[in-house]
């Protein structure tokens, strides 16, 4: 049988896009689980490693967690690390609307996946990144901030695109083909 690799999420979309991208070629069986992890504050980097930490010493074995950052340049990255917080209170509506005052709309989408093999073992970051523009919300309202974050060279937000266009592009699946070609490295 296959290792198992819990990816620590309760969000099965989530769960749904990264099998997707990573395939049917992994050496390890991907299953997921919700665990209750503290949000934490800081730089993205030691958010990861400190989630994954302490996922790892959950789960007693090895794991995946991810996490998601949307930063406006206007804002100096912000919301940065926080962006689940001002989309569960603003909507795409107003992560749109918090730029009204400033010429610039571009942003940086970034994924990072973090994985560690044991709860004392190094924490390994895969960071995926994507540009684009904050625009006014089109498509689908199903998948986070997707309908109003348009990627550079695209005409279609996230939410607007296939998905199998927006898995070929979007900052997590960069971070995903990371995260699989470490794995690809290691058999």
């Amino acid at each position: 049988m296959a290792k198992q690799i819990v990816f620590v999420t309760g969000n099965a979309k989530k769960l749904e896009e990264v099998v997707k991208i990573l395939g049917e070629t992994i050496p390890f069986q991907l299953v997921n689980r919700k665990v209750d992890l503290p949000e934490l504050q800081g730089e993205y980097e030691d958010i990861c490693i400190k989630k994954c930490k302490e996922a790892a010493r959950i789960v007693e074995g090895p794991v995946i967690v991810e996490d998601t950052c949307l930063g406006f340049t206007a804002l100096k990255g912000l919301p940065g690390p926080y962006i689940k917080w001002f989309l569960d209170k603003l909507g795409p509506d107003g992560l749109h609307q918090m730029l009204a005052g400033w010429e610039d709309k571009s942003a940086t989408a970034m994924c990072t996946f973090a994985y560690a093999e044991s709860p004392t073992s190094d924490v390994l970051l895969f960071r995926g990144e994507t540009k684009g523009t904050i625009v006014s919300p089109r498509g689908p309202r199903d998948f986070g901030w997707d309908p109003c974050f348009l990627p550079e060279g695209y005409n279609q937000t996230y939410a607007e695109m296939p998905k199998s266009q927006k898995n070929e592009i979007s900052h997590r699946s960069k971070a995903v083909l990371k995260l699989k070609e470490y794995f690809d490295n290691k058999r």
